[in-house]
């Protein structure tokens, strides 16, 4: 009898630390490094140029330009009155600043970093941005007048205006027509033709409230929203706008991304953490990790070639939304199998 329990014993034992070490070894991502940025004021967007390797992150009345080879800082791109995002064109060596508060899409050379034109728009308040490259235009999302402001990035003048039915906020490009885009004030999901520039949809996100960051896997039509109000993600069919899933995240949510090489989908939160989901199946999503970052790192990108999530965040003072002079960086975490 004593023999059949020490055996029992050691077979539960190995199963137990063979259960460890699975554990251990499951995939999550870890804190790899910071990157210290100058300047002072607020962040907000942070985008990454995938073919020349560079990094631009909006920070008050800059934006810092990082090699992400180096891991440091090329140039700042300033004189600004307060931007919010980053949108490259490769093709005509081109990128574009949302500068809110002058009510103006910046233009400059992606090469020199200096500035080429100030381009005004009719709408208010420039917020999210991006370069469609099916239409070759670009778009800049206009929450405090419902619209949307069209730029012909070769020109370099607003070329038209769309009506977007509510504040948009993050908006992405499906590359064949289509631009999806987050009506903040009416948890609404607004569809844009890039040919017509109208809306030519509109679902509603329920039980989504105040959707705020958005991303697209473009396989399998499936987008990714993520709101502040109901601290949920929603899984939504981008052919019919049904909600397939919505899973809980953390407070003050206000982006995400999908890696569609690890299959992960990533939530940004302004309370200090950061949602990571597996994608079992384009219809079933689970939660992998929560990352702990730092109070007020609710935006991010991913870089497509490494996996490597970076965090725009600086340091505030106990009770103040103050951030403590020169202390803007990047956390970077690195995805380990």
């Amino acid at each position: 009898m004593k023999n059949i329990y020490y055996r029992l014993l050691s077979v539960a034992f190995c199963i137990g630390i063979s259960s460890v070490n699975v554990f251990a070894q499951s995939p999550q991502y870890i804190l790899e490094k910071t990157i210290p940025l100058s300047g002072d004021g607020s962040n907000d967007y942070v985008y990454i140029d995938q073919i020349n390797r560079h990094l631009y992150a909006s920070h008050g009345t800059i934006v810092n330009v990082v090699d992400l080879e180096s891991g440091k800082t090329i140039g700042v791109i300033d004189s600004m009155q307060g931007v919010h995002g980053i949108a490259i064109a490769n093709d005509l060596n081109r990128g574009f600043i949302s500068d809110g508060k002058a009510n103006a899409i910046i233009a400059f050379d992606i090469n020199t970093l200096k500035i080429i034109k100030t381009i005004p728009v009719t709408g208010k308040n420039p917020d999210g941005i991006i370069y469609d490259p099916f239409s070759k235009k670009i778009f800049a999302f206009e929450g405090h007048s419902s619209s949307v402001a069209v730029i012909d990035p070769q020109n370099l003048t607003e070329v038209g205006a769309i009506d977007a039915g509510g504040a948009p906020e993050f908006a992405v490009s499906d590359g064949k027509g289509l631009i999806f885009t987050n009506l903040e004030d009416k948890s609404r999901l607004a569809v844009i033709n890039t040919k017509t520039l109208k809306v030519i949809k509109s679902y509603p996100l329920d039980p989504c409230g105040g959707p705020t960051g958005l991303a697209l896997d473009k396989i399998n039509h499936r987008l990714f929203t993520v709101c502040r109000e109901n601290k949920g993600m929603s899984v939504i069919n981008a052919n019919n706008g049904k909600i397939i899933q919505t899973l809980p995240i953390g407070a003050g949510v206000d982006a995400v991304v999908y890696d569609p090489v690890n299959k992960l989908v990533i939530a940004s939160n302004g309370d200090g953490t950061a949602n990571v989901f597996q994608q079992n199946s384009a219809d079933n999503y689970t939660i992998l990790q929560t990352l702990t970052t730092q109070p007020r790192a609710k935006t991010m990108a991913i870089d497509a070639a490494t996996h490597q999530i970076y965090f725009p965040v600086s340091d505030y003072q106990q009770g103040s939304k103050s951030p403590v002079p020169g202390s803007f960086k990047l956390l970077v975490f690195q995805f380990k199998k």
